[in-house]
């Protein structure tokens, strides 16, 4: 399959650096502003309207990289699940105003779990009917206003384990992402199987990447070709999909080298 058009993880200040060359090529963007505690529990009303305002000549796809910081969408707790849904529900309230059509959250699943499934056999299934449990309003909520959720690694070791619950849940709002970086780190540290692995286990059910290169160490953000990740063979993974996933560079540092970036990874797809 074609690879779609990569396209740029942006806060406001980004966007508005980027616009021309972003809006020329009509790429795909992830708004990110909204992901701080402080900011998707407060008024968002001043900044939605600034991004309606410099998105008039927008006409790419558009996500939103919905909250994480604290929200475990398998907490045991049924109180606190309450809480998740409620900022997971703002957060397509945003994905609306803006015409969003995808919305990444996090994976709760970490290398704990692998080493300790046979151990503690309940985990995982408690895990995947408290998941179930919380997802299912967002779900039903995303669903109404045309916005898909992607299920994003974070310490994810195993590369099934959240394609499983993907595939459990069966809801056609409900897709897997993989952030390469992530899958990266987790190869480098915990000896999980390298990137190619997990988008081969995503197979069928892949719908967005973040495209980030780093170090094997930490969560770098770096610019692709900056770390180790081998990007020729990652890319001819992702164009053996059946699917066409959203690429989406989300990188951290000189955000202003993000063209030359993009430049470079479609040389070597069309190298491949």
């Amino acid at each position: 399959m074609t690879l779609s058009t990569f396209g740029a993880a942006v806060k406001l200040d980004v966007y508005n650096s980027l616009r021309d060359w972003i809006c020329e090529a009509d790429r795909p963007i992830e708004i990110q502003d909204f992901v701080f505690p402080e900011v998707i529990a407060g008024d968002c009303s001043d900044l939605v309207a600034k991004y309606k305002s410099v998105l008039e000549t927008h006409r790419g796809q558009r996500g939103i990289h919905g909250p994480f910081f604290g929200l475990d969408l398998a907490n045991p707790d049924r109180a606190i699940r309450a809480v998740i849904q409620e900022r997971f529900l703002k957060g397509l309230e945003i994905a609306e105003s803006l015409s969003a059509t995808h919305m990444v959250i996090h994976s709760p699943f970490t290398y704990w779990h692998v080493l300790n499934r046979r151990n503690y056999p309940d985990v995982l299934p408690s895990m995947f009917k408290a998941a179930a449990d919380c997802l299912e309003p967002v779900l039903k909520r995303a669903a109404d206003v045309g916005c898909t959720l992607m299920l994003e690694n974070i310490d994810d070791t195993d590369p099934a384990t959240r394609v499983d619950l993907v595939r459990e849940i069966a809801h056609p709002n409900l897709k897997v992402s993989i952030d390469t970086g992530h899958a990266d780190l987790a190869h480098g540290r915990y000896t999980a199987p390298p990137v190619t692995d997990f988008i081969a286990a995503a197979a069928g059910h892949l719908g967005h990447v973040h495209l980030q290169d780093v170090d094997g160490y930490a969560d770098r953000h770096w610019h692709p070709g900056e770390g180790r990740i081998s990007w020729s063979p990652l890319l001819s993974a992702l164009e053996d999909l059946e699917e066409t996933p959203r690429l989406i560079l989300e990188v951290r540092r000189f955000t202003e080298r993000l063209p030359a970036s993009v430049r470079w990874l479609e040389g070597l797809r069309q190298v491949a």
